[in-house]
């Protein structure tokens, strides 16, 4: 493995060089889905009303998505209670 700066690195990088070389890929992990992040397909319709629904309240979508999860599941579980 060879060594670099990060100045150096960086340059050679934005100009769209291979820097492979530079790295130790013996160390590389990669992540895995945890119980916390899903994937979710949805109609581009209904994506783009959260989207748009997200921006109008100034939040993050997905944060929005889960707001209305928790509030979902909250309400499901209140009234399987009664």
């Amino acid at each position: 493995m060879s060594r670099i700066t990060a100045e150096e690195l960086d340059r050679k990088f934005d100009d769209g060089e291979d820097v492979s070389e530079y790295f130790d890929w013996s160390q590389a992990k990669s992540g895995e889905i945890g119980r916390d992040l899903f994937l979710v397909k949805l109609r581009e319709g209904t994506a783009d009303a959260i989207a748009a629904e997200a921006a109008r309240r100034g939040v993050p979508v997905d944060q929005l998505i889960s707001l209305w999860v928790d509030d979902r599941l909250r309400r499901q579980s209140d009234s399987a209670a009664e």
